[in-house]
């Protein structure tokens, strides 16, 4: 029962397993410490026996040389037990840094690969908490308490087996005192873990909930929440300060008995030494031996105890990260996936009777068997009211999502027997609120082919307008952005958005309101930048603004996940129904 308490360790085997040679040398280190720490009582009786204990009317020069020796030896002994024990400790470190940095990677990389479906359910805090406090927990165990546990388990199999060897007659009674620790600190134990799994779920709590809020302080201050949001985060602290101390209490407990019951081992079987050397049934070294294998059972026992805790708190946050790299995308690519083919000039998009709901609200269908196509080297705009199905469009086309039924198609080839990395490196995305990571500008637009060279990000940068405004920076393109880019405008943060996209260079661009954000002379000077961009390549838009609906090849007109209308914009207004209605409120026409 106790060992299935530790079983979600097993799941670090395979990060150990790959450094095998310093898991050999740290095994090595520590069955040399273990041996040295095991020798040392018997170099003490010796020393009692074969020196202290000589009768006094000896030559004390001789008594003294035997004496040195048995200091010497028991030098000797402690070096080893020092290098050895100091090369076991640097091995465990590097393993358990090698081991938490490995499965920190994997577990990032794993979260990185997972659809949008993931995201929905987890808060990106309780990701960032389990990458950082829970790894934490297990380096501790991989790279201390793993090393003190085998460490102490050896010298508690050694100890009682020098006993047995030394003190048969004690061996009974230690045994019975040690079995009498374990039961309870094993019930204990079980408590604890609970309450470490508990303690880091309230953390995570925490951390969703400060990721949540710093992320949209703007809007917090400007609802003057800031108070409010300062409370919920108090309430949810507080009870992550309630279960901690709940855990750190009954780690105490157990501490505490473990720690009574190691010295009442101990006396008790000191006394019962006293009384065989009183006896004449062994000798004073023989006691001291005794002694000290007491002391080494008895403090084992007590580390086991510390160690047992803090592998129980590594088993909860080992479940905790396992639950991540288990976790499975739905988006998964076919056994053998095809390869799209290169298109010379843009590229074909088929809706074919697409039927599609988010998983999250399956009873609420967003997509209710919609067919249109997009020519290779046109440009469509998507048209309709709030909840239409134009965003969603985008997704399937990025294949964040898998359709319901139907089918959506590049080129013939049905994205779901297509490659990933194929599909979306022929994909640009200017989407409504421009994401820009911390970094320079130049960074942030070469985000769109990190290859590119510098003349290649200037000539995007000047096409979509970011040249006029880099140009009076102090650093120019080097310029650091802040985090989310909160040194730049609105405006400036979506004009990068769309050089990004430009120097991508792919054959079909999605554009998500890319001028939302632009003022009217800004506006003006990207727009003609994006025709150029659109020219010679497949282009969608979801667009409200007159000057680009009215430039678009077709417009497809979109309400409650159908098609219900399909022209250009004077053809539409003069026919009326839905798009008339929505340009004479948006447009005033």
């Amino acid at each position: 029962m106790a060992a299935s308490k530790l079983r979600p360790l097993r799941a670090l085997l395979p990060f150990v397993a790959v450094y095998r040679r310093q898991a050999a040398l740290a095994v090595f280190f520590l069955l040399l410490a273990a041996v040295a720490t095991l020798a040392l009582p018997h170099a003490v009786k010796l020393l009692v026996d074969g020196g202290l204990a000589l009768p006094a009317a000896g030559d004390v020069g001789q008594r003294l040389a035997i004496v040195r020796q048995h200091f010497l030896l028991l030098f000797a002994v402690a070096v080893l037990l020092g290098v050895a024990t100091a090369a076991r400790f640097y091995m465990m470190s590097w393993i358990g840094e090698r081991v938490t940095t490995d499965l920190r990677q994997a577990v990032y990389a794993h979260v990185l690969r997972q659809s949008p479906r993931f995201f929905e359910t987890l808060k990106t805090g309780e990701v960032l908490s389990r990458l950082t406090t829970d790894t934490t927990v297990i380096h501790n165990a991989v790279g201390s308490s793993v090393s003190m546990g085998l460490r102490n388990l050896l010298l508690l199999v050694g100890g009682l087996a020098m006993l047995l060897s030394t003190t048969p007659r004690l061996l009974s009674t230690v045994a019975g005192i040690v079995l009498l620790l374990v039961l309870p600190a094993v019930s204990i134990g079980r408590r604890v873990r609970k309450l470490s799994r508990a303690s880091q779920d309230r953390i995570a709590d925490t951390s969703g909930i400060a990721g949540e809020i710093l992320n949209a302080v703007p809007v917090v201050q400007s609802y003057v929440q800031e108070s409010a949001e300062a409370a919920r985060f108090s309430v949810a602290n507080e009870q992550a300060f309630a279960t901690s101390i709940r855990r750190a209490g009954t780690r105490s407990a157990l501490t505490a008995f473990v720690i009574v019951g190691v010295f009442a081992s101990l006396l008790y079987g000191m006394y019962g030494g006293v009384q065989a050397v009183f006896a004449g049934e062994i000798s004073a070294g023989q006691l001291s031996q005794t002694a000290l294998y007491v002391m080494v059972v008895a403090g084992s026992v007590a580390v086991l105890a510390e160690v047992w805790g803090d592998l129980l708190r590594a088993a909860g946050a080992t479940e905790r990260l396992m639950e991540l790299l288990s976790a499975r995308s739905p988006i998964v690519e076919s056994g053998s996936p095809l390869d799209l083919p290169t298109p010379a000039a843009g590229l074909r998009a088929t809706f074919d009777a697409v039927q599609f709901a988010y998983p999250s609200r399956p009873g609420q269908p967003v997509l209710q068997g919609l067919s249109f196509t997009v020519d290779a080297g046109r440009t469509v705009a998507l048209v309709g009211p709030s909840g239409a199905g134009k965003t969603t469009v985008f997704q399937l086309l990025q294949r964040f999502y898998d359709v319901g039924d139907g089918a959506v198609r590049i080129d013939g080839v049905d994205l779901r027997q297509a490659r990933l990395a194929d599909l979306r490196a022929r994909i640009a995305v200017v989407p409504q609120e421009a994401v820009i990571f911390s970094g320079s500008i130049a960074d942030n637009i070469r985000y769109g082919r990190p290859t590119a060279s510098d003349e290649e990000v200037r000539a995007a940068a000047t096409a979509a307008f970011v040249d006029e405004f880099v140009r009076r920076l102090p650093d120019s393109y080097a310029t650091p952005v802040g985090e989310r880019g909160v040194r730049l405008s609105g405006g400036q943060r979506q004009r990068i958005a769309i050089a990004r996209a430009m120097l991508k260079n792919a054959p079909l661009l999605l554009l998500d309101e890319a001028t939302s954000s632009l003022d009217a002379e800004s506006e003006r000077v990207v727009q003609a930048a994006l025709e150029t961009a659109m020219s010679g390549r497949t282009t969608l838009v979801i667009a409200h603004r007159l000057a680009t609906v009215q430039r678009a090849d077709r417009i497809i007109v979109l309400d409650h996940g159908r098609v219900v209308d399909v022209g250009t914009h004077a053809e539409l207004v003069e026919r009326g129904g839905l798009y008339t209605r929505l340009a004479a409120l948006q447009f005033g026409l």
